[in-house]
């Protein structure tokens, strides 16, 4: 298989915050996840109007359905048809689907069916997006920048979190929720000339072998993380760690919150903490480059999240939390920054796909689905076991990391 618009070699080594190439493809990534924040914020609004307040937090959560089913096919075509043509594709597909949704409020009234009809494409479009999102960094600059190409994706997406709140609410204000998803189509829009002059290198020889049917495809990259010393635990770990780690940092806040009575105010510098501290993870990746032991690093970084986590429901003030938070969003930051990089570094080019749709689909389609039990288990229990219960989850996959001697000794490309 070959890719139009080749990267030259003599590019590869480049720092990547100072290439042209990675630029665009952050400049396009940061206007992609700005608009996701503001999608959001239009259709939780939306839905809110149109029912109650479960209703609406069904329709929100029911995109991650079609993410859990079909993400691993998602995988397959982003190796099969390469990352920035179903990055490009899918892209322009959720601007379509965007700016319908935009017509049909400006038309109508849709009720909830209708929302929900809108999440689950978007849902669909997603899990084809993201698993060539995540695999496209891996052809646009060389293996010693994959570190901190992710620390820069971080970065980007902890300013699109900041900045993609206000510009929905903006976008509802003077709008309406039809002109908060025209907001967020005209970002996706922005993307695509972007992404368009983004470079890719092309797939070695050995790399480029000629493609199966589907399911076989699906099978081989199976097979490539099984017969990895690596990727096989790193994969299963990243599962156990966002399986316990999703729940508590986003309805847990909520929930947590509401229970100390901190309010709204209170809750928004508990996460201002968790994404300051995020962000300061990436800026760190960014200005390194590389984390020498990078396994090590990782598991004891996320190791230290899952204890701050299950801290975080025993602080009884604002500051204290919001400085809690901004533990777990530096240790939490790091170590996902790492586990990226060193499944990207270990997949290699013909594989990225569908080895990030594997590492990713557990955060990304299966655990926002635990979020109405986490809500049952706090509300008859308390926050406090429910949070020590995710956190022993996420420690369980920290101390897999530890106890495997080929991750632990895992190194990035120097």
């Amino acid at each position: 298989m070959t890719t139009t618009l080749a990267r030259p070699a003599a590019l590869d080594d480049r720092p990547a915050h100072r290439d042209p190439n990675v630029l665009r493809w952050l400049g396009a990534y940061g206007a992609s996840a700005i608009a996701d924040n503001v999608y959001y914020i239009a259709l939780s609004w939306a839905a809110v109007q149109a029912g109650t307040p479960t209703q609406a937090g069904l329709v929100t959560a029911v995109s991650a359905v079609p993410r859990a089913l079909l993400m691993l096919g998602g995988g397959v075509v982003a190796d099969r048809y390469g990352p920035r043509r179903v990055v490009l594709g899918s892209s322009a597909a959720r601007c379509l689907l965007v700016v319908s949704a935009a017509g049909l409020l400006l038309a109508t009234s849709p009720g909830l069916w209708a929302l929900g009809a809108v999440a689950v494409l978007f849902g669909i479009v997603d899990a084809v997006f993201l698993p060539a999102a995540g695999a496209l960094p891996t052809r646009i600059t060389g293996r010693s920048q994959l570190a901190r190409v992710q620390g820069m994706r971080g970065f980007a997406v902890r300013l699109a979190n900041v900045l993609g709140g206000p510009l929905g609410g903006l976008g509802v204000a003077v709008g309406g929720t039809a002109g908060a998803f025209g907001l967020a189509a005209l970002l996706i829009g922005v993307s695509l000339p972007l992404l368009w002059a983004v470079r890719v290198g092309p797939l070695s020889p050995d790399d480029a072998k000629v493609r199966g049917a589907v399911l076989d495809d699906l099978k081989d990259g199976l097979r490539h993380i099984a017969r990895d010393r690596v990727l096989r635990p790193l994969v299963l770990a990243m599962a156990l760690v966002d399986l316990g780690f999703v729940g508590p940092m986003n309805l847990g806040l909520i929930l947590l919150a509401e229970e100390r009575g901190w309010g709204s105010a209170g809750m928004g510098w508990v996460i201002a903490g968790f994404g300051i501290g995020a962000g300061a993870a990436s800026l760190l990746l960014t200005w390194r480059g590389r984390i020498p032991r990078a396994g090590l690093v990782m598991a004891v970084a996320e190791l230290g999240a899952c204890a701050a986590i299950a801290a975080l429901a025993h602080v009884a003030s604002v500051p204290g939390a919001a400085g809690v938070a901004l533990l777990v969003g530096l240790l939490a930051g790091l170590g996902g920054a790492l586990s990226a990089s060193l499944v990207q570094a270990q997949a290699g080019p013909a594989y990225a796909g569908r080895v990030t749709a594997v590492s990713t689909l557990v955060g990304f389609g299966v655990a926002p689905l635990t979020f109405p039990l986490v809500g049952a288990a706090a509300d008859r229990w308390g926050t406090g076991p429910v949070f020590a219960s995710c956190a022993a989850l996420c420690a369980a996959g920290s101390l897999l990391a530890l106890c495997t001697r080929a991750l632990r000794r895992a190194e990035l490309p120097g």
